[in-house]
């Protein structure tokens, strides 16, 4: 069978597959929305339904995103652990690097990183390769993590007097990502990197690897003033070390619809960032609390939980949205070729 047909074969069957998923939740109950928890619970029906087994959209390269906010407790460590496990059981290939000396994305995915593990510190006090520092994730197929250790809390001090100090860390992510390609070995689709709640050389380097950055914003309205301390400073990265950073994505978290601060405030970032906000809202949710205590992430802690299927839903978003710029790409491009080489045929028949 040639690759065309095979690729037809595998358009049909997710056709297939979507038309089963819509006529599962077209058939679901009609919830009055005056009972939060009946129209709570018919919504986990509909991502249950519209989101298990699913694969993603695949991005045409290698997204890296650094998930920052200089506003510490704003979900920026649950984010990257729950977002990287999502678009990893949506088939994706995902490395996570734990860029923060408490080492809690590192804890969350159930990854060693006692004092002396090869970890992130390695990498950028001491050159070494990001291939000896990488290691799995014990519960989910596709997901690696470069570990965070104790020792990363004196990095700060010692990156001072070494050479090209902000991007350390970006220099030896592309030879990791180089050295794969060239062995053969499955293209990552995302990098995650998770940044502690401050502005010294470690969020700096996280801010040069990045050439995306996911803001996780909780819905109270402190977060909004560290948003715009937060703007600029990218804004800062921008014109000095990374001109190609920029903030693609927004994801509002623990937000509580029964509060109308939570609903300004959501409604505020929508209004002035709405392309770059995704429509899927974290809750708040005891499940997603409870999972890092138990080495997990809430997807493989309780993956029917409300939580769970939030942070799955905005995963997929996160790849569907990338897919439709990607298609706008490709769109332009041939339109572009059609357009020269159009453009060529009447030059050669005015010559001729």
């Amino acid at each position: 069978m040639s690759g065309a047909d095979n690729r037809s074969e595998h358009v049909s069957r997710e056709t297939s597959e979507d038309s089963r998923r819509a006529a599962l939740i077209q058939a679901l109950p009609s919830i009055d929305a005056d009972t939060p928890l009946a129209a709570q619970l018919a919504e986990d029906s509909r991502r249950r339904i519209s989101l298990r087994g699913r694969q993603f959209a695949r991005p045409a390269t290698t997204r890296i995103l650094t998930i920052a906010n200089q506003k510490g407790g704003v979900g920026k460590t649950t984010t990257t652990v729950n977002l990287a496990a999502g678009l990893a059981q949506g088939g994706l290939n995902v490395l996570v690097i734990d860029n923060d000396p408490q080492g809690n994305a590192s804890t969350a995915l159930g990854i060693d990183h006692r004092s002396g593990t090869p970890s992130v510190y390695d990498v950028l006090v001491d050159d070494a390769p990001m291939a000896s520092t990488v290691q799995a994730c014990p519960d989910i197929p596709n997901l690696w993590c470069v570990p965070a250790t104790i020792d990363l809390s004196g990095a700060e001090i010692e990156l001072v007097s070494l050479v090209s100090r902000e991007t350390r860390l970006r220099r030896a992510l592309d030879a990791y990502l180089a050295d794969r390609e060239a062995n053969g070995e499955p293209r990552i689709d995302y990098v995650l990197v998770d940044c502690p709640p401050s502005l010294g050389l470690l969020t700096v380097n996280a801010f040069v690897t990045g050439r995306e950055v996911l803001i996780p914003i909780q819905c109270e309205y402190y977060a909004l003033e560290g948003l715009s301390q937060l703007l600029k400073t990218i804004q800062m990265i921008q014109a000095h070390l990374n001109p190609d950073l920029h903030v693609s994505t927004i994801l509002l978290t623990m937000y509580d619809g029964r509060t109308n601060l939570a609903q300004q405030v959501a409604a505020e970032v929508r209004e002035h960032f709405g392309a770059q906000t995704l429509q899927t809202a974290i809750p708040r949710s005891v499940r997603v609390s409870e999972a890092p205590s138990h080495g997990q992430t809430v997807l493989t802690y309780d993956p029917n939980s409300t939580g769970a299927l939030a942070y799955l839903e905005a995963a997929n978003e996160l790849s569907e949205r990338q897919a439709a710029r990607d298609s706008a790409a490709a769109g332009d491009a041939t339109t572009r070729d059609g357009s020269e080489q159009h453009d060529l045929s009447s030059s050669d028949e005015e010559q001729r």
